[in-house]
C-alpha cells in the first residue's frame, strides 16, 4: 500500500478525452530495460537479507501483485482477461532472469484498453440521474469481489461507484449539475495521467512490483522517478513540513518532517490522505483528487505565517467509509533547527501532591556526521542536545516524560548513545546480517547521566531508532513505555546504483533499494512486526493489519536470536507495571476525557472494518451525522477539560494540556513517583 508509483485504487478514474474510436498506442519494452531487469534480479538474489529464490512461487506472487497494482478493486479487467493472463502466472520468474518483459507490457496494454472502455461507458452511457432513495450498497472490500464475466456486470459496478461519489457531494449540498461537473473534472485529471504513460513508467511499475515481492521495503527507482521524487520531496517541505507522494488518485503523506508545522500540530500523520485544500480561514475547499503531485504541492505551499486548511482521511481508514477531518495549519519555513529536541517543565497536581514534570520531545534522531568528523565542537546531535536539556532541568524536576510520538527514527548511533544516558553500560541493539553474523551496538560509558524516573510516549508512527531506544529502556527495566505499539520496522535498507555494475553504459540507470540486515533487541527479540509493546497501553485506532509493518503482506517474519549479555536495572519490575496498569485501567473506565477518547478510537476502528457502504441518502446521512457527533463531542471535551474545576486535581493539568496521551504519560509518571521507585 506504500508504493510511490501510480496504483489504480477505488477512485482512480478519468473521463473526458477518450472517444469510442480513439486508441492509445501500445507500449513495449526496450533492450536497455531488458538488461536492467536482469541486473535487478541478480542484485536481489545475491544481496537481499532473505535469500529468496526466483522461482515459480515468487512468480505467482509477482503475478498477483502486478494485477492488483493495476486493478485492485476489480473495476477494469474481465474474468476472461485474467484467464488469458494465466499462462504467465508461473513463468515470470524465468522471464525476468532472461530480461523478457513482453508479458507485463501485454497486461498493461489490455488494462489501458479496458480503462478506455470504462471512460466511454461513463461519458456516453451512464446517467447521473441517480435514485438516492433506493436501498443498495457499494462493496468496498476487494477481497470479497471477483472479476466480472460481462460488460453489463462491470457497468453496474461503475454505476454504484459513481453514485457513491456523487452521494458524498450531495450530502455536501452540491447541486446535481455541479456534482456531475466535479466528478468529470476529477476523472479527466487521471485520464491525462494514464494517457501520458510511457514505456519507462510500465517498467518502473513492474520492476517495483518485482522488488517488493522480496519484502515491502525493497524497491526499484528508474532514473527519472528517483530524480522527480527528490524534487517533489524537497518542494513539499516548504509550507507545512510534510513530504507528499501520490497513490494515483489521492495525495498521501509520505512522512512528517520533525519540527515542522505539521509535526507540531500533531493533526496529520504518515499515510493520511489529503482530499481537498483551502486557503486562509475562510477560503473555499478545492477537491484535489486525481491532481498531479506537483500541482498539489503548489496548493499547499505558501508564505510563512499564512494559513492552509486540509480535508484528510486519517491513516488506516478506508476512503469510502472515512469521515473527512478538517485541519488548519499555519505555514512556516522548515529549518533543521526545528528538528532538535525541546523541553518544558510543568507543575502537576496528583492526589493532593504537587510534582514538577519535565517533558522532552524528540522529533528525530540526527547526527551531523561531517561536522563531527571535521572536529567541530558544536556539531548537531540528538544526544548532545538532550544532555544540554537535562543539564538545565534535571535538578528541578521529579521525573521526565520522553515524547517519541511520530519520531520515525534516523541515526542508529544516536539511538545507542541516547540510551546510554539512562543506563550504566551494555549492549543496546543487535544487528544481524544476511550471513548470520551479529554486530552489537553498545553503550561503553559507565556513567548514568540521568538516574531519575521517566516514562516514554510512543505511537504507531514511532519507528526505527525510536524502537531501538524505547526497546532498550524497556529491556533494561529503566523506564515505563506508554502509548501505542510502535510501527514494527526491524529491517535495514541500502540504496544501490545499477551504474556501478555496468560502468561502460553512458546512460544513467536506475537504483535498487534492498533489505540487507535486521535489528534485534538486547533480549534477542526482533522489532520486526512486533515493534515495542507499551507497558501501559492507550486506546489506538490503528490495528496491526491496518497500519504498521504487519500491514504489509510480504514483510519479513518476526524471529528471535540469542539474548545478549546485559544487566537490567532494579527500577521497574513486573509488580510496578501491574500496579500502574491497575490505576490506568481504572482511569479508562472512570475519567471522562479517557472514556470519550476511547469512544472516538472505537468509532475509527468501526469505520475501518466496514466492507460495504449504503447508497441510500438517508442511511448515509445518518451514519455520517452519528460519526460527526462523536467527533465533535470529543473535540468539545478536549477544549473544556482544562477549565473543569472537578478535574484539575484529579488529572491535572495546569490548564494547558489537552493531549490525552501526554496527560496520561504525566499521570503514570506521577503514580510512579508516588511509589517511591528508584
Amino acid at each position: 500500500m506504500k508504493k510511490l508509483f501510480l496504483i489504480i485504487y477505488l477512485f482512480l478514474f478519468s473521463l473526458t478525452g477518450f472517444t469510442q474510436n480513439e486508441k492509445l498506442a501500445k507500449l513495449s519494452p526496450t533492450q536497455d530495460q531488458s538488461m536492467e531487469a536482469r541486473l535487478v534480479a541478480g542484485l536481489l538474489t545475491q544481496y537481499h537479507y532473505k535469500k529468496t529464490p526466483i522461482d515459480d512461487e515468487l512468480s505467482i506472487i509477482i503475478f498477483d501483485e502486478y494485477l492488483s497494482s493495476l486493478d485492485v478493486n476489480k473495476h477494469y479487467f474481465l474474468k476472461e482477461d485474467i484467464e488469458g493472463f494465466q499462462k504467465y502466472r508461473e513463468r515470470l520468474d524465468d522471464h525476468i532472469k532472461l530480461g523478457y518483459l513482453l508479458p507485463p507490457y501485454e497486461v498493461f496494454n489490455v488494462f489501458r484498453e479496458r480503462f478506455s472502455d470504462r471512460m466511454d461507458f461513463i461519458e456516453n452511457e451512464l446517467s447521473f440521474d441517480f435514485d438516492y432513495n433506493k436501498e443498495e450498497f457499494l462493496t468496498i472490500d476487494p477481497d470479497s469481489l471477483d472479476y466480472v464475466t460481462s460488460e453489463e456486470e462491470l457497468d453496474d459496478r461503475w454505476r454504484k461507484l459513481i453514485k457513491s461519489q456523487a452521494l458524498d457531494f450531495k450530502l455536501d449540498d452540491k447541486a446535481d449539475t455541479t456534482i456531475e461537473r466535479l466528478i468529470k473534472e476529477r476523472y479527466s485529471r487521471l485520464k491525462q495521467t494514464i494517457g501520458e504513460y510511457e514505456s519507462r513508467d510500465v517498467f518502473q511499475l513492474y520492476m517495483n512490483t518485482f522488488a517488493e515481492s522480496f519484502d515491502p521495503h525493497s524497491s526499484y527507482f528508474s532514473p527519472i522517478t528517483s530524480e522527480n521524487f527528490k524534487i517533489r520531496m524537497s518542494q513539499s517541505l516548504e509550507g507545512i513540513g510534510a513530504t507528499l507522494t501520490s497513490d494515483g488518485s489521492y495525495t498521501r503523506v509520505a512522512s512528517v518532517v520533525p519540527g515542522g508545522p505539521a509535526f507540531e500540530s500533531k493533526m496529520i500523520n504518515t499515510d493520511d490522505r489529503i482530499l481537498a485544500v483551502a486557503q486562509g480561514e475562510n477560503g473555499e475547499f478545492v477537491d484535489i483528487t486525481g491532481w498531479r503531485l506537483d500541482d498539489v504541492v503548489q496548493k499547499i505551499r505558501g508564505p510563512k505565517g499564512t494559513t492552509v486548511r486540509l480535508k484528510i482521511i486519517e491513516a488506516g481508514t478506508p476512503i469510502s467509509t472515512g469521515i473527512p477531518v478538517e485541519i488548519t495549519i499555519v505555514r512556516d519555513k522548515i529549518k533543521l533547527d526545528n528538528q532538535v529536541p525541546y523541553a518544558e517543565v510543568k507543575e502537576v497536581y496528583r492526589d493532593g501532591n504537587q510534582y514538577k514534570i519535565g517533558i522532552i520531545t524528540i522529533p528525530s534522531f540526527y547526527l551531523n556526521f561531517e561536522a563531527m568528523r571535521a572536529g567541530e565542537e558544536d556539531y548537531g546531535s540528538t544526544t548532545r542536545d538532550v544532555k544540554a536539556i537535562l543539564d538545565t532541568i534535571k535538578s528541578q524536576v521529579d521525573g521526565i516524560v520522553v515524547d517519541l510520538r511520530s519520531n520515525g527514527g534516523g541515526s542508529l548511533q544516536e539511538a545507542i548513545e541516547l540510551s546510554g544516558l539512562f543506563i550504566e553500560d551494555g549492549p543496546i541493539v543487535q544487528i544481524r546480517d544476511s550471513d548470520g553474523s551479529i554486530e552489537l551496538g553498545e553503550d561503553e560509558d559507565k556513567n548514568i547521566y540521568y538516574d531519575g524516573l521517566f516514562t516514554i510516549l510512543t505511537n504507531r508512527f514511532s519507528a526505527s531508532a525510536s524502537e531501538i531506544f524505547s526497546g532498550a529502556i524497556q529491556d533494561y527495566k529503566r523506564g515505563v513505555v506508554i502509548g501505542e505499539n510502535t510501527f514494527g520496522k526491524g529491517t535495514v535498507q541500502n540504496l544501490i546504483s545499477l551504474n556501478q555494475f555496468v560502468p561502460k553504459v553512458e546512460d544513467t540507470l536506475g537504483q535498487v533499494k534492498l533489505t540487507l540486515a535486521k535489528y534485534y533487541r538486547v533480549n534477542g527479540s526482533s522489532t520486526q512486526h512486533r515493534g515495542v509493546r507499551p507497558d501501559i497501553k492507550m486506546p489506538s485506532p490503528y490495528t496491526a493489519k491496518t497500519f504498521g509493518e504487519s500491514s504489509y503482506e510480504r514483510a519479513l517474519e518476526w524471529d528471535q536470536i540469542e539474548s545478549s549479555d546485559f544487566e537490567p536495572s532494579n527500577y521497574i519490575d513486573e509488580d510496578v507495571i501491574a500496579a500502574l496498569n491497575e490505576k490506568h485501567e481504572k482511569r479508562l473506565k472512570e475519567e471522562q476525557y479517557l472514556r470519550n477518547f476511547k469512544n472516538d478510537v472505537d468509532e475509527a476502528i468501526n469505520q475501518q472494518s466496514l466492507s460495504k457502504v449504503s447508497l441510500n441518502i438517508e442511511t448515509r446521512k445518518a451514519e455520517n451525522e452519528k460519526a460527526m457527533e462523536r467527533r465533535n463531542a470529543a473535540n468539545e471535551l478536549k477544549d473544556k477539560i482544562s477549565a473543569d474545576p472537578e478535574l484539575i486535581n484529579k488529572i491535572n493539568t495546569d490548564g494547558e494540556i489537552k493531549d490525552p496521551y501526554l496527560r496520561e504519560g504525566i499521570v503514570v509518571l506521577a503514580d510512579l513517583i508516588a511509589m517511591g521507585i528508584g
